[in-house]
């Protein structure tokens, strides 16, 4: 079996800033691979790009540039909030806005995202909402360990049904992990 769309690929990788000999930013062992509904855009496309076609056991290893990435630093997703916004019951947690600290938070239209506390003054709190990567190139390298055909709850739903991983699935409960 190949990856292919509508296939569960799990994988392992060590993920590193900009080339092979870059910071490591995070490794995936077997024991917690990345496991995922291939095509179902929870992933870079570019990072599936690379891996099409593999089978259980193959290896990879790949650059992506920032644009295949993350993209630039947007300026625009660095804002500063009034302070009183992270009120809660009439009182303001300092402990929680500490310069890097990661704030997760809801915009004007329920999405979900998180904000990074990049200044603290006496009445704002400047924040990033860039994700963590932005501004970067990326080398992975890693092995496929599993390919399976997905059931037919996960293509409805398009991730995979596993109760250990992080991410709830407002159709059914479940949780998804997500990549990158």
């Amino acid at each position: 079996m190949k990856v292919s769309n509508e296939k569960v690929v799990s994988l392992t990788y060590e993920l590193r800033l900009d080339s092979p000999e870059g910071e490591v930013i995070e490794t995936l062992t077997a024991d917690s691979p990345l496991t995922f509904l291939y095509g179902a855009g929870g992933l870079l496309p570019k990072f599936e790009e690379n891996i099409h076609g593999l089978k259980t056991g193959d290896n990879f290893e790949f650059n992506l540039t920032l644009h295949e990435a993350y993209g630039e630093v947007n300026t625009d997703a660095i804002v500063n909030i009034p302070i009183s916004a992270f009120e809660v019951s009439g009182k303001i947690d300092h402990n929680m806005l500490r310069i890097g600290n990661k704030i997760p938070m809801q915009d004007t239209s329920g999405n979900k995202l998180t904000g990074v506390v990049q200044k603290v003054s006496n009445d704002t709190i400047t924040m990033d909402f860039n994700h963590p990567l932005a501004g970067s190139s990326l080398f992975f390298k890693g092995e496929i360990t599993e390919i399976r055909e997905a059931t037919d709850e996960e293509l409805h739903h398009g991730h995979i049904h596993n109760t250990d991983n992080c991410r709830g699935c407002n159709d059914c409960g479940e949780y998804s992990r997500q990549c990158c």
